[in-house]
């Protein structure tokens, strides 16, 4: 049986979010934005609610709840700002929890309870200058020694890339095998050989830390590869999949963003002597932006539902994430119509969230990837 209503927990965790996000995210989001400016200060208050370990349990210093309370977390965030929310949902589905679904159990204890504690960022290193969707042209490799690996090479785009201090690596161990031939690995900030390159000026999510990592003859330990040798791609796609439910809540946050500025906009200005909400072709625009983002919510939870009780969700979350980002793009979109001139000015913030929502068309594999993806679902 399908129920479309929150459980009274998850009904009070929006409604705690919310405010959260309100009093303390969304009066700064648009100097943060302005300035590249990473919100160090937001850290401990958003550790203080369990938000770096949310599906962590609470033996490892984690919240303990599921996938559909990340999707309500995330869209309440990203409602107030789409780069806090992105520092949540990459720390959470990518670094944290890679570490906690394939790590053993003193990896969870050493890396795991720092980062759900938030007193640690994680960050995720796949993305190359040569290898994203595509895993086979990675070049970055770490050789085996009698006591450690070797890891040369480097990765593009990482999302808390000078901010983290635990850092999740996926490395060719072995080049002929191309996919079939990655491994994963865990290091600190501070070793030797870890190199953070320059941080990125992006067109959005800009208050969010998106640096290029460099690995020159990085040392690590034997027992800080993570999982099964030579599967570590095979990990990374079931940590997209997770990863995927998150950005599709983060797009319908920015979404909702829209659609709330452009109903206060519409009910206040005035043209040809009316409020522009009664004009029928504002009314199309609204109903179709609120119709849109419901059905976009109810994918996003589909997925999770799907995800929680531990049934296949990868296509769910494939498409959940497709029709979220596009809606999130179309909603912005139209909420710059709306606005009209003012919608271009940075004043208005619906100008900001169309620039944090392109994002959620790329990450986590484009638009493109995932049309392959449930295409190859729909095939089978």
């Amino acid at each position: 049986m399908i129920h479309f209503n929150l459980t009274e927990s998850q009904a009070l965790l929006q409604e705690t979010l919310r405010n959260f996000a309100e009093r303390e995210i969304a009066p700064e989001a648009l100097a943060r934005d302005e300035a590249s400016h990473f919100p160090q200060a937001l850290i401990p208050k958003m550790a203080a609610l369990k938000l770096f370990g949310i599906e962590i349990p609470e033996s490892l210093g984690g919240a303990g709840l599921g996938a559909v309370e990340t999707a309500i977390i995330l869209e309440e965030i990203a409602r107030a700002d789409g780069a806090t929310a992105l520092i949540i949902a990459s720390h959470n589905a990518l670094c944290t929890n890679h570490l906690f679904q394939f790590g053993n159990d003193r990896q969870r204890e050493r890396y795991v309870v720092p980062l759900a504690k938030g007193e640690q960022l994680g960050a995720w290193a796949l993305t190359e200058a040569g290898s994203g969707s595509d895993a086979s042209g990675m070049e970055t490799t770490a050789v085996e020694l009698e006591d450690a690996w070797v890891i040369n090479g480097g990765k593009l785009f990482i999302t808390q890339g000078s901010t983290a201090g635990i850092y999740l690596i996926l490395a060719k161990t072995n080049p002929a095998a191309g996919a079939k031939g990655i491994s994963a690995f865990v290091a600190e900030r501070e070793t030797p050989g870890l190199v953070v390159g320059k941080r990125e000026n992006k067109l959005g999510v800009r208050a969010s830390d998106t640096a290029a990592l460099y690995f020159e003859n990085l040392r690590l330990p034997k027992e800080n590869r993570v999982g099964t040798l030579n599967q570590g791609f095979q990990d990374a796609l079931e940590i997209l999949n997770g990863g995927r439910i998150g950005i599709a809540a983060m797009a319908a946050g920015l979404a909702r963003a829209a659609l709330e500025a452009s109903l206060a906009y519409a009910k206040t200005r005035e043209a040809f002597g009316q409020h522009i909400a009664t004009f029928q072709g504002i009314q199309s625009k609204l109903s179709d932006m609120a119709t849109e983002i419901d059905a976009a919510r109810l994918l996003v939870y589909r997925a999770a539902l799907l995800k929680d009780r531990g049934d296949l969700f990868a296509m769910a979350a494939s498409e959940a994430k497709l029709f979220s980002s596009e809606v999130a793009m179309r909603a912005t979109t139209q909420a710059i119509q709306i606005h009209g001139g003012s919608g271009y000015m940075k004043e208005t913030q619906v100008e900001r969230y169309f620039r944090d929502a392109k994002l959620c068309e790329i990450g986590e594999g484009t638009s493109e990837i995932q049309r392959e993806l449930i295409a190859k679902a729909l095939l089978r």
